[in-house]
């Protein structure tokens, strides 16, 4: 990957109009640009406005405003077929005419290659996803997985300039899903070819992703790497979506003396900061939302105590819902926890893995904060 632009996607908007109904603003003002040989993820709940920017790259909805440039040609005012797009769709869309290896192969007969070369391209795609053993058969007379694999098989025999990938791997079992996210992710890099998928699953947009696009209620939220999302996200919202256990968040009151800050938790801990920058950052906040991933709980040891209302230990890993200021506050360990439900644990928030957010917008403050 280099920093050469593919795809510029400037101020575009996407309204649905509906009749005798209020027009719903399915994408805002998205700005974003992907550079060659990146593969970046869509990622976000459902209706946040991820598969309409897709089908808009595409050609298959049109912009309301903004502009689409793929490699230096504005590609928004012409037909799907003059784009150079690939895209796999969630939906399969495969022809049910054709045999599986026809679909595969469709779109390369337009490119005139030799009959020896498109059967071992079509092989080689279809071995890799694992559905060589199909290949002959009528879409239905196969499997919804085997579909999807057939559906991404078609976008990615094709060379394009830019691979649009809907859920991809959406219908298939856990174990292949793992197995195919690898084969992919090495297709494309060693290929360089520039992909954006559709996905909801964080497991995946981590696995297969260079960078995250995290999207809702049609707005882009952060555009990032995955260390980024996770260590310094730019809202509240991004905080709390990205991480499995999400993040830890409380409501605090800011009480500043002299050149200490405390953020004091209601009905919990204190948490006091000797740190000129946090006071800063800060301002003059009376109140702030305080964050901490799971991870970086310290249980079993630190001055706060709180009462151990649940203790999962899960073969890798303790999972332990300790009851703090009135709500649950979840701790990860990776070392067993030998403590019983209903007695009182030891537990510790480090200063320098805190996350302050403003209580009315949401927006970051602080990313960790020095020890008082």
């Amino acid at each position: 990957m280099d920093d050469e632009i593919v795809l510029s996607i400037d101020k575009v908007d996407k309204i649905y109009e509906r009749r005798n109904l209020a027009p719903v603003h399915a994408v805002k003002n998205l700005s974003m640009q992907v550079k060659k040989g990146e593969i970046v993820a869509l990622l976000g709940s459902s209706g946040c406005g991820k598969t309409s920017t897709l089908r808009m790259i595409a050609g298959f909805e049109s912009l309301s405003n903004g502009s689409l440039i793929l490699n230096g040609r504005r590609i928004d005012t012409l037909p799907p077929s003059a784009r150079n797009v690939a895209m796999a769709f969630e939906g399969y869309s495969l022809y049910p005419p054709l045999t599986v290896r026809d679909n595969i192969s469709f779109a390369l007969k337009s490119l005139r290659l030799p009959v020896n070369k498109m059967a071992e391209k079509v092989s080689k795609v279809a071995e890799m996803i694992e559905i060589g053993s199909i290949l002959d058969r009528y879409p239905s007379s196969i499997s919804g997985g085997q579909q999807q694999r057939a559906s991404l098989a078609r976008a990615l025999v094709r060379s394009a300039d830019l691979y649009l990938l809907d859920e991809p791997m959406g219908q298939l079992e856990p174990q292949l899903r793992a197995v195919l996210r690898g084969r992919i992710k090495r297709l494309l890099n060693e290929n360089r070819m520039t992909a954006i998928f559709v996905t909801h699953d964080q497991t995946e947009a981590n696995a297969l992703a260079d960078r995250i696009a995290v999207m809702e209620d049609g707005m882009l939220q952060q555009f990032a790497s995955q260390h980024e999302l996770k260590e310094h996200p730019a809202n509240l919202f991004v905080a709390t979506f990205i991480g499995e256990p999400p993040m830890n968040v409380f409501d605090a009151m800011v009480q500043r003396h002299g050149t200490q800050i405390v953020f004091h938790i209601k009905n919990g801990p204190n948490i006091t900061v000797a740190s000129t920058e946090a006071t800063k950052l800060v301002g003059a906040r009376e109140f702030v939302t305080i964050g901490i991933r799971p991870h970086n709980v310290i249980v079993s040891s630190g001055s706060l105590k709180a009462k151990i209302i649940s203790n999962q230990w899960l073969g890798d890993q303790s999972h332990l819902a300790l009851s703090v200021a009135g709500k649950l506050l979840v701790a990860v360990s990776h070392h067993r926890v030998v403590a019983q439900v209903g007695n009182e644990i030891a537990y510790d928030l480090p200063n320098n893995c805190l996350h302050v957010f403003d209580n009315t917008n949401g927006a970051a403050l602080i990313h960790g904060v020095e020890k008082s």
